[in-house]
């Protein structure tokens, strides 16, 4: 792997740990859902909602971009 990468899979598990661990606490606190309905209903939220980064290489060298479900495009990174 190289070091664009190894930095698009941090940022992707990052940001879904972030929306994973606040979805998870919104579910909690304010539906009446319990046990596996809890965990499975942040992991949905999350994996829809979090950015999707990934390193590609182009003829000017290796890139890292951004595909957002808010943002319209694929946007450049680094």
């Amino acid at each position: 792997m190289t070091k664009l990468q190894v930095r698009a899979f941090l940022y992707n598990l990052g940001c879904f740990a972030i929306l994973f661990i606040a979805f998870r606490y919104l579910v909690e606190q304010y539906t009446n859902l319990s046990g596996f309905w809890i965990p499975m209903t942040a992991f949905v939220a999350g994996t829809l909602l979090s950015p999707k980064f990934q390193a590609a290489k182009t003829k000017d060298g290796e890139k890292l971009f951004m595909s957002w479900l808010f943002v319209k495009g694929i946007k450049e990174i680094g």
